[in-house]
């Protein structure tokens, strides 16, 4: 099984959120997390030649490097339940399914606030974050 990786932003509420909500719903635990703001992130970033001042959610896979809402619906075809029928909005053009992406995101902080460091996570989970 290939290792999938998610950057996200470590401090934003939401972002923290979506990690938890993906966590409880990846059962093959098959996405490991890092933050993009934390070494391991930084260092990923470089290797695949993409700016380290990137402000969106990233899914390493196999190689390969998805952005924004492709990322996001990626994660949501592996996940348990019902969550996996989002994949069916790929179908739409990625400039206006990012543009809805780019929405939520340049109003996280103002909607959801934003941390001054990234959230410990439970020693259950410790495990699938990458230092």
């Amino acid at each position: 099984m290939v290792n999938k990786i998610i950057l996200f932003d470590g401090e934003c509420n939401f972002c923290d959120v979506s990690v938890q909500f993906i966590l409880k719903r990846d059962k093959q635990e098959q996405f490991t997390f890092a933050s993009l703001q934390g070494e391991h992130g930084q260092k990923l970033l470089k290797q695949h030649g993409i700016s380290s001042s990137v402000d969106s959610f990233v899914l390493v896979d196999d190689k390969q490097i998805h952005f924004q809402s492709t990322a996001a619906l990626k994660v949501c075809k592996e996940l348990a339940g019902a969550w996996k029928l989002l994949y069916v909005f790929i179908v739409i053009p990625k400039p206006i399914r990012d543009k809805v992406y780019n929405f939520v995101a340049n109003n996280r902080y103002k909607w959801f606030g934003k941390k001054n460091q990234c959230a410990l996570p439970s020693p259950e989970t410790r495990k699938r974050f990458l230092d």
